[in-house]
């Protein structure tokens, strides 16, 4: 079969299944992935003519990246329960109220900035996976602790775990390419100098589009899970959502212009933090009316999860500002050093369990334990018992917790995973058909029908690859010499179609699957991932539409033409929303359906 429109919709199948079981009929993962799989796997065999073998080698593949994954999830879930059992969690909730009792304003610290810091720092769905509990933990409903620890992995992303993203992503998916080469020699840079200057305009586009990621955050807060579900309460505090924007965004790109794209989201989170705690201490922007999000007994069961954070144990003890964070802070650091000092990350990068040529394919990976952020997690929680004097019922009672909340998100992630792998892995090295893997299909079939305005489609293509694959990375990857090919043959800076690759790969990641269900196993909300995506898909389309609109007026200049009247159109979509938002009411409040 040769015609690309049937391949591309053929390849779509299997992600239409997931998006219509997941936010359609809202399914849980658990049953969605499955058959999601199973589509997959049907079209990879009738269509693409991948034999078993390859089906099965990139199924074990995937069985084992989602191991890697839950073993993530196992650490996160451990250091939020040590700090709960052991008490530290308490005074955690009591600093962060005494800086601002307001959700909004905890959300935008914890989840905008901490979130970004740990994404400049280990990226790879960890931020949610920290913040997410942190914040169920200090009183809010499961639900909206994931929906505000997905949202934030947005903007940081392209510089997540130290710009991998860009520097492995975008770099050796450029790599070995003759017509990258000659643009260097043109340009007249080495390809690290290159691959920076893709950086710093992926930074810049970032650093406009994210400029309302927060406030869309709190206005999503307030409008889905406040007591008066009025997305106005929100709004009402835009200029401090603005000023932490910035806060974080402007230092990002100045980084990424003067030290390149490894530290743009890690010193931009790690600067916004820093300033905006101690601005809002001082009461500068802080909102006069406290928002909250209303007594427990008025929520609605599908926000909630089903596990609550273990309680504290009965102690005399009370643990210290200083002692209850010391345990995120050295988290923080060991993630810090073993990305950046050189031996270490040699050292913990040289520990691996390899899997080499699984089944006698050429697909291959590995296992490396102790550089990934879990074993750091596991570490920062084994410091929190010695620190905290906790006694071995209360060891104990942290692991049993862990393992109980674990176990709930093995299924989706074991299916979830392998499926993304069988779709990457489809391509003619594993086909007798001779075609392109399905995601390529898909970019292939989009290009086709774009012509001169695939600078707006660009990211699109980018979110799907994150959408597929849960990773910037691997979407950076996949597409890269494809999104730099297009560029070329439509006759722009092919450079500057890879930037709109990046950052829609980065607005892609609040809608991937499998960190929506990673996410969602740190608070207990198995079984409501289609809510989430249902939620989050509105951030995704913001931010394509957003990025694409921008990197058409890079490319092409402002005029009468796509992006520009594309960009016109959503400031006047979103103005439409502002006013609307302002004369809300408060809305009839009235339980939601259950549904299965």
């Amino acid at each position: 079969m040769d015609n690309l429109a049937v391949l591309s919709l053929l390849a779509l199948a299997p992600i239409l299944v997931v998006g219509i079981l997941l936010a359609g009929f809202r399914w849980p993962a658990k049953y969605a992935m499955p058959l999601g799989y199973v589509a997959a796997v049907i079209v990879a065999l009738a269509v693409w003519q991948m034999d078993v073998v390859g089906v099965v080698a990139a199924s074990l593949e995937g069985v084992i990246t989602a191991a890697t994954l839950l073993y993530i999830v196992f650490g996160a879930l451990l250091l939020l329960s040590t700090l709960t059992v052991g008490g530290a969690m308490a005074t955690i909730r009591a600093g962060f109220n005494n800086i601002s009792p307001d959700r909004r304003v905890q959300a935008v610290i914890i989840g905008w900035l901490f979130g970004s810091f740990i994404e400049g720092a280990s990226g790879f769905g960890t931020p949610a996976a920290v913040v997410a509990p942190l914040l169920l933990a200090m009183g809010f409903p499961a639900m909206a602790a994931v929906m505000v620890g997905l949202i934030i992995q947005s903007t940081p992303v392209s510089f997540g775990a130290v710009g991998t993203p860009i520097i492995v992503g975008v770099g050796d998916g450029l790599g070995g390419d003759p017509a990258v080469a000659e643009r260097i020699s043109v340009l007249g840079v080495t390809m690290p100098e290159f691959v920076a200057s893709i950086g710093f305009q992926v930074a810049s586009i970032h650093a406009i589009v994210g400029l309302l990621i927060p406030l869309i955050l709190v206005c999503m807060l307030t409008g889905f899970f406040g007591p008066e579900r009025r997305f106005r309460d929100g709004l009402a505090i835009w200029p401090f959502a603005l000023y932490a924007s910035v806060a974080m965004t402007i230092p990002s790109v100045l980084v990424a212009r003067f030290l390149g794209p490894e530290f743009p989201s890690l010193f931009g989170g790690l600067f916004g933090l820093v300033l905006v705690m101690f601005t809002s201490s001082k009461g500068f922007l802080m909102p006069k009316k406290t928002f909250d999000f209303g007594p427990r007994s008025t929520w609605s069961p599908r926000w909630m999860g089903t596990m609550e954070p273990a309680a504290p144990v009965a102690s005399a003890r009370r643990i210290g500002i200083v002692s209850a964070w010391a345990p995120y802070v050295l988290m923080a650091l060991l993630l810090v050093s073993s990305r950046v000092i050189a031996p270490v990350k040699e050292f913990l990068n040289g520990i691996a369990i390899p899997f080499n040529n699984i089944l006698g394919t050429d697909i291959s990976t590995a296992v490396q334990p102790f550089y990934s952020p879990a074993f750091l997690l596991i570490l920062a929680s084994v410091f929190a018992y010695a620190l905290h004097r906790m006694n071995r019922q209360q060891v104990w009672e942290t692991w049993k917790v862990s393992g109980r909340q674990l176990a709930g998100t093995a299924v989706a992630l074991l299916f979830a995973v392998p499926l993304v792998r069988v779709l990457i892995q489809s391509g003619p090295e594993l086909n007798a058909s001779g075609l392109s893997s399905m995601p390529v299909t898909l970019a292939e079939g989009a290009a086709a029908i774009s012509g001169s305005s695939w600078p707006f489609i660009a990211p699109f293509i980018g979110a799907l690859g994150a959408f597929v694959a849960g990773s910037n990375t691997v979407s950076n990857l996949t597409f890269a010499q494809f999104q730099f090919s297009t560029g070329n043959a439509i006759g722009v800076n092919p450079e500057q179609v890879v930037a709109a690759q990046a950052v829609g790969g980065a607005g892609g990641n609040p809608i991937a699957i499998h960190n929506i269900v990673a996410a969602a196993a740190t608070v207990g909300l198995l079984g409501r991932e289609g809510d989430l995506l249902r939620k989050t898909i509105l951030v995704t389309l913001y931010y394509c539409i957003a990025a694409g609109s921008v990197s058409f007026i890079f490319i092409y200049g402002l005029g009468f033409n796509l992006g520009t009247i594309m960009l016109v159109l959503l400031m006047t979509t979103l103005g439409r929303v502002v006013r609307w938002m302002l004369r809300q009411k408060a809305a009839v409040l009235a339980p939601e359906p259950t549904r299965v």
